[in-house]
């Protein structure tokens, strides 16, 4: 059972790394190595330069001026003063958003917080239910704040009825009120951008191959037959892996020819050299510039032939094409309609930005998009129960004390204090988290797996399956899970009737 001591100690180590890592941020960011990495954005508009370029040696790596140690932190007060509109035109909107989330967050909770210790915890303190079921159950002091210290039928009881009717009704309205904000803020910064492609443009895809005919023919006779008075045109989708790796490639050259460049600027004196071997280990020594531009001029060549082949093979275009039309109105009504009588074919969606399309998905069929959708469902719904299995180990090491009266062979691990408090305060939130580490990188493989044609909707679709899997594992998952370890002495000599009772005295870990 977590104790006052064992929550101290988390918060204490908890509040002890968030200001190291803060500290070393201030400390990073004033180093001249470091400058274009905290202020990139600085250099590219151009109003910074390099303080590396002056200063002796050691200037050139690490910050000298004594002074800026002092004032290290005041970048926060500035941080804190600045406009929405300016973070928008600095950072963009969805940084503003992502910053109206904390501010949302405050306006929640300090005052359920405030209310909360005004009311609730007189109510829960004063009532002493747990005093007279010691012999019972595993409880602890921090458990007399809660409503488990609530007698059976008191009238205190509706002191929590009415709270939590406040708390949900100031919930949901401050929400009106942010979602108001937001959306109209949204509207603002739409209206103030230039006309984009995608805003006119849709995507078709299972386009039937007709006999005689290419997919490029199929798609223009097609919307100009349905939609003659605001199709404008259209270009097809090549399968070009092979051009793709190539341009990756040369991108690749072309970042290191920017390096060897860069470098040269800063060192007029001194031209570049690299060796031609493996990783530049080994070989023959060459001019770094002259080597890369070689190597990028050669592989163009390459490009403009893979592409030609793309182009004049019949068999590499897919059976997906970008429609664009003369007005939003025309992509709007293609985007939100069924183009043909059979629902499997001519399937039009609105169109991502280009560098948020997902090439790979673009080509999948309707009949295996809806296998893949309906196994990557069973597996999310297995993935979340059978990941309780380490779920409940973990909330297992919050209860030392009841899994030790079944368990006795445990006692040596918990007979020191501070061991004791750090087992339970805090390595079930540490182990927790290195669970759910690779959480994300597994869910956005079972999103890409269903076939979505946008990395956006992709984050979408992973974000709302990890947050069902929080609300499953970290937050039932764990009250239930706890419970049975706390009270596993009590089930085995009770009716199985009592079982609800015990649940909130899981909560303080949660």
């Amino acid at each position: 059972m977590a104790t006052l001591q064992d929550i101290t100690v988390s918060a204490f180590i908890n509040i002890l790394i968030a200001f190291a890592f803060l500290l070393a941020f201030a400390l990073l960011r004033i180093q001249p190595i470091n400058d274009r990495v905290y202020f990139s954005k600085w250099y590219i508009t151009g109003s910074r330069t390099s303080p590396r370029r002056s200063g002796n040696f050691v200037g050139k790596f690490v910050n000298l001026n004594l002074r800026t140690y002092l004032t290290f932190l005041n970048w926060m007060p500035q941080a804190m003063r600045i406009s929405e509109a300016e973070i928008i035109d600095h950072a963009g909107l969805d940084s503003a958003a992502f910053l109206r989330i904390y501010v949302l967050g405050l306006k929640i909770f300090v005052p359920i917080t405030v209310i909360a210790l005004l009311v609730l915890l007189p109510v829960n303190l004063s009532n002493g239910m747990l005093s007279f079921l010691k012999r019972d159950l595993v409880t602890s002091d921090i458990d007399k704040l809660s409503i488990s210290n609530v007698r059976p039928k008191s009238l205190r009881f509706f002191v929590h009825i009415g709270l939590e009717y406040l708390f949900t009704i100031w919930t949901c309205f401050m929400l009106y009120k942010e979602y108001d904000y937001i959306a109209s803020m949204r509207l603002k910064f739409l209206a103030s951008q230039s006309r984009r492609a995608e805003q006119f443009t849709v995507v078709v895809q299972n386009v039937p191959r007709p006999p005689g005919k290419s997919i490029s023919d199929a798609v223009d006779q097609f919307f100009r037959t349905n939609h003659p008075d605001h199709y404008l045109c259209h270009q097809a989708v090549y399968n070009a892996n092979k051009f793709a790796k190539l341009s990756k490639k040369r991108d690749r050259l072309q970042n290191w020819l920017d390096y060897y460049q860069l470098k040269f600027e800063r060192n007029p004196n001194k031209r570049p050299t690299t060796k031609k071997g493996f990783w530049g280990l080994w070989g023959e020594r060459v001019d770094s510039i002259e080597h890369y531009k070689q190597q990028i001029k050669d592989l163009e060549k390459t490009m403009a032939l893979e592409r030609q082949t793309i182009i004049k093979d019949p068999k590499s275009v897919l059976p997906v094409a970008f429609v664009s039309f003369d007005s939003r109105w025309g992509a709007a009504v293609c985007a939100q309609t069924q183009q043909s009588r059979n629902p499997t074919k001519w399937l039009t969606c609105w169109a991502p930005e280009p560098r948020d399309v997902y090439w790979k998905n673009l080509s999948i069929p309707f009949i295996s998009l809806t296998i893949r959708r309906l196994v990557i469902s069973l597996l999310v719904f297995a993935l979340v129960f059978f990941y309780m299995i380490p779920i409940a180990f973990v909330q297992s090491l919050a209860n030392l004390d009841g899994l030790v009266r079944v368990a006795p062979f445990l006692r040596p691990v918990i007979e020191t204090e501070f061991v004791k408090s750090f087992l339970q305060g805090y390595l079930p939130g540490l182990a927790l988290k290195i669970f759910l580490l690779v959480l994300p990188a597994i869910l956005m493989f079972m999103s890409k797996m269903e076939g979505y044609i946008s990395l956006s909707m992709l984050e979408r679709r992973t974000a709302a399956k990890y947050y069902f899997f929080m609300l499953v594992n970290v937050f039932l998952g764990s009250i239930v899970t706890g419970t049975a370890f706390e009270q596993l002495h009590a089930f085995l000599h009770q009716a199985p009737t009592q079982y609800g009772s015990h649940l909130e005295a899981c909560n303080t870990w949660f």
